[in-house]
C-alpha cells in the first residue's frame, strides 16, 4: 500500500492534470504546487509562498554565504587588557638597567603595571574562515594590528642610548632608570603587526549568536613601534619614540571562545618581549567584536 502511495506521488511529480510534463524544479501534487530553486532571495520566496496552494523551496543569500567554502570578516576589533608575567632575575640583567647611587637597586616592584590601564586593542583588517569538515570545524587566519599599553605604577624611564643618568658615561645600547620625578601617567607602548592561524570548532555554525565556538591556535607579529609616553607637571607630556631592546618578532599562543553572542579572546607568549636582560611574558584577555 505504501509503495502504491509513493510510486502516484512520483507520478504526479511529473505529469500536471492538462497531461504535459513539468520542468525538473517543479512538483505537483493534486491541487498543490511546488517550486524547488537553488538559490533565490527571502522576498521572492516570501511573494510565491503568499500565492495559493505554492510553496517555493530554496536558499536565500544569507543562507548561501553560510554554505560557501570561505566567508569573509572586516575590521573585526578586540578591546581587553596587557599584562605579562615577570620571570626576571633582577641581579643579572647588566647594563640594561641603571640604579641611582644610594637607591634601592631596581626590581619587580618597579615594574608592576596599573592593571586596569593597561589596555590592549587589536584591529583585525580581514579575517577569513576556510570550511574543513561541514562547517563545524574550519580554519581561521588574518592579517591585523595588536596595539598594547604597558601601564607603570612607578616612575622608571626608558632610554635610547645615550649619556646615562648617575653616571659619567655614555652608551649606545638602549637602558631603563628609575626617574627622579613622579609622573602622573607612565606607560610603554608595543605595537604589531601579526598573522593569527586558528583552527576553529563551532557547535552551531548556521547560527551565529547561538552555540558555543573554539579557536585556538598561533600568531606572528612584528614590533613596528615602541613608545614610551609620559606626564608629569614639571615635563608636560613627553612621548619618546625609539628602539629599547623589546624583541622584534612575537610568536604567541592565541584562543577565542564563542557562548552565543559574545566572544572572549586570548593570547601568551612564551618568549621574553624582551631581546635581553628582562624576561617578561606577555599576555592579553579581553572581548572581541566580530560577526563570527
Amino acid at each position: 500500500m505504501i509503495g502504491a502511495v509513493i510510486f502516484c506521488l512520483g507520478a504526479s511529480a511529473q505529469v500536471d492534470t492538462s497531461g504535459k510534463a513539468n520542468k525538473g524544479d517543479t512538483l505537483r501534487i493534486g491541487k498543490f504546487t511546488i517550486i524547488k530553486k537553488g538559490w533565490i532571495s527571502k522576498k521572492n520566496r516570501d511573494k510565491h509562498n503568499n500565492e495559493d496552494n505554492t510553496m517555493v523551496m530554496g536558499r536565500n543569500n544569507k543562507e548561501r554565504k553560510q554554505m560557501s567554502g570561505t566567508s569573509t570578516n572586516w575590521w573585526v576589533f578586540d578591546l581587553g587588557f596587557s599584562n605579562y608575567v615577570d620571570n626576571t632575575n633582577y641581579g643579572a640583567t647588566g647594563n640594561y638597567l641603571v640604579n641611582r647611587p644610594g637607591s634601592p637597586n631596581l626590581d619587580k616592584n618597579d615594574f608592576k603595571l596599573r592593571a586596569g590601564k593597561s589596555i590592549n586593542f587589536n584591529l583585525w583588517i580581514v579575517m577569513q574562515r576556510l570550511n574543513v569538515v561541514k562547517h563545524y570545524v574550519n580554519l581561521k587566519y588574518g592579517l591585523g594590528l595588536e596595539l598594547n599599553n604597558y601601564r607603570y605604577k612607578s616612575s622608571i624611564s626608558y632610554k635610547e642610548a645615550g649619556p646615562v643618568p648617575y653616571t659619567n658615561t655614555q652608551t649606545n645600547a638602549p637602558f631603563i632608570f628609575r626617574d627622579s620625578i613622579s609622573f602622573s601617567k607612565n606607560k610603554l607602548a608595543a605595537d604589531y603587526v601579526t598573522v593569527p592561524l586558528m583552527l576553529n570548532f563551532a557547535s552551531n555554525p548556521f547560527q551565529k549568536d547561538k552555540g558555543i565556538g573554539l579557536s585556538v591556535g598561533v600568531s606572528a607579529g612584528y614590533l613596528y613601534s615602541q613608545r614610551n609616553k609620559q606626564k608629569s607637571s614639571e615635563r608636560g607630556k613627553d612621548r619618546n619614540k625609539g628602539d629599547y631592546g623589546l624583541e622584534k618578532f612575537k610568536l604567541s599562543y592565541i584562543a577565542e571562545l564563542a557562548l552565543g553572542p559574545v566572544r572572549l579572546y586570548g593570547s601568551y607568549s612564551p618568549k621574553s618581549m624582551y631581546e635581553n636582560g628582562l624576561d617578561m611574558k606577555p599576555y592579553t584577555v579581553g572581548l572581541r567584536f566580530s560577526n563570527w
